[in-house]
């Protein structure tokens, strides 16, 4: 294992220093580093937590800032954070309108999640994302597997709050974008977990994925390496399949790298399924392609396709400053 590590023990903590220290404009970290805050709070909006494990970065403390989530609880290495930082991150960033959770469909972040919004003080609201369409239950879920989309719900339900929607609204508004969001990811090579020192699964060099979790969990099946073309292809049949979708609808492409695909090969990718999505009728009216939801080192990438409206596409456009996404 080559990694740019100190030490096991010390590589979220050092990491999470670095984060701080380098976007000292926007965030600022919590008490024992067990939460990244804005560093800027507005406490008359609803704010909007979220967290997961870590491994997956920029998700989700680098989404921390204005226009989309007020905390971020990063757990250790694909571990969910306790509710005891989740609950300190709500109460250093609540006020009067209540907190909303965003949570990925994961066993761990979901019971976590849950046992936090019981003990918390004031008013609280949770939506869970579940945008992967691979596999209906996999090794960490019951149902499907919360993913890339996560970040669009972020993004569009963070310009919400940011404008003055209440949470009930914000609640509303997540959930309809999250049953118009899909996604589906392919992996090349596995990630290699830093406490482990060796890749989590292993794939002949000419062997690919189809369908693979964020975490490394098997997806629908482990084939022979296709063209570029055809992997888009599959991913866009199946996304494209499990939307309800009409023709000349709009829609956002993201093409997200899981941390080990560079961004030529993103471009490519995101090339071949803009092509197919028009295809279909689809009309790609907004676009997102870079690493922003990983898996460590994991060469590989997914396709998330999210059905906008007028009032999506704005919020979308909304003005963002985190440390992964400014505009």
């Amino acid at each position: 294992m080559k990694k740019f590590i100190n030490s096991v023990d010390g590589v979220l903590a050092e990491s999470l220093d670095g984060l701080a220290a380098a976007h000292a404009d926007l965030v600022t970290l919590g008490p024992e580093r067990k939460f990244v805050r804005r560093r800027e709070l507005n406490s008359r909006k609803v704010a909007l937590v979220s967290g997961g494990g870590s491994g997956h970065e920029p998700l989700h403390a680098g989404f921390v800032g204005y226009g989309m989530l007020d905390a971020a609880c990063p757990g250790q290495v694909f571990t969910s954070p306790t509710p005891d930082q989740i609950v300190e991150a709500a109460q250093a960033v609540s006020g009067d309108a209540g907190v909303l959770f965003i949570v990925k469909n994961y066993a761990g972040d979901r019971m976590n999640f849950e046992m936090a919004a019981e003990i918390s003080e004031g008013r609280t609201a949770t939506i869970v994302t579940d945008d992967d369409v691979a596999v209906e239950n996999s090794t960490h879920s019951i149902g499907r597997r919360g993913v890339a989309g996560t970040l669009i719900v972020e993004k569009i339900v963070g310009a919400a709050a940011e404008k003055g929607a209440d949470l009930q609204a914000c609640v509303a508004l997540g959930e309809r974008v999250n049953a118009r969001t899909r996604s589906m990811g392919v992996a090349l090579t596995s990630c290699t977990v830093p406490a482990a020192g060796t890749p989590t699964f292993v794939l002949a060099e000419d062997e690919m994925e189809v369908g693979v979790g964020i975490h490394g969990e098997p997806g629908r099946r482990r084939v022979k390496l296709e063209r570029a073309d055809a992997i888009a292809f599959e991913m866009t049949t199946a996304i494209a399949g499990d939307l309800d979708a009409r023709d000349g609808d709009e829609a956002l492409l993201l093409v997200n790298g899981f941390g080990g695909t560079p961004a030529i090969e993103l471009y490519l990718m995101y090339n071949a399924a803009r092509q197919m999505l028009e295809k279909r009728g689809l009309r790609i009216a907004r676009s997102l392609v870079g690493s922003y939801v990983t898996s460590l080192d994991m060469a590989g990438c997914s396709l998330t396709v999210s059905l906008l409206d007028t009032e999506t596409r704005a919020l979308w456009d909304h003005p963002v400053r985190t440390a992964a996404l400014k505009w």
